[in-house]
């Protein structure tokens, strides 16, 4: 019998390495033949009180410090104190009561501020491991210990001046999707802090050649928000152990609630990975960038983490047959449907929305979620500040036991209330579909992706001119709203766009691939919705055909800024990009309404040349009318246009809204090239 640990970590190390569909195959058959025999019973729900008032974990004050855990089932409940939190014996253990809707309480009645903290729970007479709580706010290194904090102590100076960067509509928010170790660890960087929260709040950093990274790149490049990879405290990196220069992306939950040790310079001391985050976050702030934090809460990393030390079970969805549920590939799926799960996931979002001033949330395979309680967590994410903009990955990485209809998978975003969806509809209409790596997408030629690059130039919503049964995907409209919609062309786990179109053109030249690269980017940047940039694209960034390279070294992730300087033109190409679409709220209509009202196509009778027109002022544009022509052949094609004088404005080479030539009733445009124009009265 195959031991159940080994087996779950090596379901997880294969979900990163597998591609998607070999991972489909793996999941539908391994778990058949190995889950069974780690069969756990099944829950039932009347079994399992629930406790509503929000103070589960731990409250500090210098008087008393107040413990309290939901443990239903057990027979006994121990505190342990300790002096660090890695080692040593407990300088106290203390036998907690139990109160109320199977909640355990103590008091402690002096100031034990920064001292370490483990709970054990007893049940069906046996001992369960120590741990913390999974309301835990600050750990020790590694996480094993809790750690009693002042949260008030670890704000940076003028923490409560912090002022968020100003956002009127979703539809302006430009996503620039990061990972702390990746952006800053290049010796090339210029940055000290390499790896590390503090290394994106320095200013000034440049690369050799004298070219802005880290932030002041950011700055340059002009996002709006900064998307950063599993920033919570994840269990695949031994904290203790730097020089090992170990690598994960951190998609492996421990503690939900804490900073990542390894990415703070003292692991040790719970305070200081709090207190270095926010200080990311204010920086960032007053750089004029709001930060979203990535979540992970559709599986824990194996099976042995808080959740089961304290209920067995109850945090997990099972199958019939009483074994764990695997919709996440990792060997385990959260249940977020079951009460104490729920209120859970809601007050995590809270807690990170109001310590540390987040401004929104990425959710991991989101699709393994209910509705219910993603419209929750939403109502009261946005009671908090209505400017969070929250969205996910609305599909499963396999089967769930939980029916479709009550997911947050894609086809149901129209049911989840101010939360965006990520479009692989548009994805791979640019550049092929993800599991066919050798198959080309619209910017390489196809004449099969037409309409999965209209519908994601409509942001996915309802639209008279689109032809849904062509879509490569969704055969009809997902979104409510434009917002829903998360366009983009590469993300982190997947090649890089770079790579994606080298393998699939292997006989195209570099500046070919460019062209590509850059006309990808213009439909993405010009369509309705919300834009998503991965980060590094904008100079061409190669992780070498590796695509999930979670645990891949620096030499494969990191952020190479000599490719700045090599690829400028490309990157100022971005630059210019972002900036055009910040100018012309065309682009970023916020209702669908005005979407059917503004955006009409025009028959181009080619499948590889696309244009539309964006009439009348859309959204308040000072341009009256708009026309926008991507050309996804690798040959100059002519077309007939609108008659009038039009101003051309982008032309895959410069963006210059002073005009770079103007056009009539007929234009050529280039292979592989985006254009847009304006007309002039």
């Amino acid at each position: 019998m195959i031991s159940k640990n080994i087996f779950l970590n090596k379901v997880y190390l294969m979900k990163r390495f597998l591609t998607r569909l070999q991972l489909k195959l793996f999941i539908k058959i391994i778990p058949m033949l190995l889950l069974p025999t780690i069969g756990i019973s099944q829950i039932n729900l009347t079994e399992y009180p629930v406790y509503k008032s929000e103070d589960l974990g731990v409250t500090y004050s210098s008087e008393q410090t107040m413990f309290k855990v939901w443990a239903p089932k057990a027979s006994a409940v121990k505190l342990r104190l300790y002096k660090n939190g890695q080692d040593g014996e407990a300088m106290n253990t203390i036998d907690m009561t139990k109160v109320q809707q199977g909640v355990w309480q103590i008091n402690v009645y002096k100031d034990i501020k920064n001292i370490f903290y483990t709970f054990q729970v007893q049940q069906d007479g046996k001992w369960l491991s120590e741990s913390p709580d999974i309301y835990a706010k600050a750990v020790g290194v590694n996480g094993k210990r809790g750690m009693v904090v002042n949260l008030a102590e670890t704000n940076p100076d003028n923490w409560k001046n912090d002022t968020k960067p100003a956002l009127k509509n979703f539809t302006d928010i430009i996503i620039y999707e990061s990972h702390v170790r990746d952006i800053s660890i290049s010796n090339n960087s210029g940055i000290k802090n390499k790896g590390k929260f503090l290394g994106l709040t320095e200013i000034g950093t440049k690369n050799p050649e004298g070219l802005s990274t880290g932030l002041d790149h950011l700055k340059e490049l002009g996002i709006t928000h900064l998307h950063l990879l599993p920033s919570f405290d994840f269990n695949s990196i031994d904290e203790s152990k730097p020089e090992l220069n170990m690598y994960n992306w951190g998609y492996d939950p421990l503690n939900y609630n804490v900073p990542e040790g390894s990415y703070s310079t003292n692991p040790y001391d719970g305070n200081v990975r709090i207190k270095e985050f926010k200080q990311l976050i204010q920086t960032l702030h007053s750089n004029g960038i709001r930060v979203i934090l990535d979540v992970v809460y559709n599986h824990t990393s194996n099976l042995t983490t808080p959740f089961n030390q304290f209920a067995p079970g109850y945090f997990y969805r099972q199958n019939p047959n009483g074994t764990y549920s695997n919709a996440t590939g990792c060997g385990n799926e959260t249940a977020s449907e079951r009460p104490m799960m729920r209120k859970f996931m809601i007050e995590s979002v809270a807690y990170w929305a109001r310590e540390y001033h987040i401004d929104g949330f990425r959710f991991d395979l989101m699709g393994v979620h209910d509705i219910e309680t993603m419209n929750e967590l939403s109502d009261t994410l946005h009671s908090i500040d209505p400017t969070i903009f929250i969205y996910g990955e609305g599909w499963s990485a396999g089967d769930c036991p939980l029916a479709e209809d009550l997911r947050a998978v894609k086809k149901n975003a129209a049911k989840l209330v101010k939360i965006a969806v990520f479009s692989d509809d548009i994805r791979d209409g640019i550049r092929g579909t993800y599991d066919k790596l050798t198959e080309k997408g619209f910017v390489s030629g196809s004449k099969e992706k037409t309409e999965s690059i209209k519908f994601g130039i409509v942001a996915s919503t309802l639209h008279a001119q689109i032809k849904y049964q062509d879509v490569n995907y969704s055969k009809q409209p997902w979104a409510a709203e434009p917002y829903q919609t998360i366009n983009y062309a590469s993300c982190h786990d997947d090649n890089t766009l770079f790579d994606r179109l080298k393998i699939s053109n292997p006989d195209a030249s570099e500046t070919e691939l460019i062209k590509m690269d850059k006309l990808s980017q213009a439909i993405v940047l010009t369509s309705q919705g919300v834009p998503f940039i991965h980060s590094g694209a904008e100079m061409l960034r190669t992780k070498y055909g590796i695509a999930n390279s979670y645990t891949s070294p620096d030499s494969i992730n990191e952020i190479d800024w000599n490719r700045k300087t090599k690829y400028n033109e490309l990157f100022n190409y971005y630059k210019s990009l972002i900036t055009f679409r910040k100018n012309h709220p065309a682009f970023r209509m916020p209702t669908t309404s005005m979407i059917q009202e503004h955006l009409k196509f025009i028959n181009t009778e080619d499948p590889t040349v696309i244009a539309y027109q964006l009439v009348n002022h859309a959204n308040g544009d000072v341009w009256k009318n708009i026309l926008v022509i991507l050309n996804g052949a690798g040959t100059d094609k002519t077309i007939a246009i609108p008659a009038g004088n039009w101003q051309l404005v982008v032309d895959g080479k410069i963006i210059n809204e002073n005009g770079i030539n103007h056009f009539t009733s007929k234009l050529t445009i280039p292979a592989t090239t985006a254009f847009v124009l304006y007309s002039v009265k």
